[in-house]
């Protein structure tokens, strides 16, 4: 079963995908949109599910340090009934929190000597990457 994980920003989206059998994630590609064209990405998102034989999303839903849900977890929320909405239901969507993926992502980038520029360019991607991995190994240890 694969699966893909999603870190949704206002202007981006950053994907990531998993192998067949559901266990390692890696970085997919990047989804830029006009800011808050939400329909837009939830239908390239169904598209590439579709492409990929993907079944099962796992969509990053941000929260306050304290565990409360603000606009931006709403936001989450919404798109995920998109996407249910745009599949007829075919797809199933968890939500994963997310909180401090960024922060993670940013340091392992930054020991990697990567430049600011391709920071800039793959931190949502492997946000992505990071929402999914911890949602994997969570399901694996079931």
């Amino acid at each position: 079963m694969k699966y893909i994980g999603l870190d949704l920003g206002s202007r981006t989206c950053g994907i990531a995908i998993s192998d067949e059998l559901g266990m390692i994630a890696r970085s997919y590609d990047t989804l830029r949109f006009d800011e808050d064209n939400y329909d837009w990405c939830a239908n390239k998102v169904v598209e590439i599910c579709n492409k990929e034989k993907v079944t099962s999303v796992v969509l990053g839903c941000p929260r306050h340090m304290n565990g409360d849900f603000g606009i931006r977890a709403q936001i989450s929320k919404d798109f995920k009934d998109k996407i249910l909405s745009l599949s007829d239901n075919k797809i199933s969507v968890a939500l994963e929190d997310e909180r401090l993926t960024t922060v993670i992502v940013d340091k392992a980038m930054i020991e990697g000597n990567y430049s600011r520029k391709k920071r800039h360019e793959k931190k949502d991607e492997m946000a992505a990457v990071v929402i999914l991995q911890g949602y994997l190994d969570r399901k694996s240890s079931f």
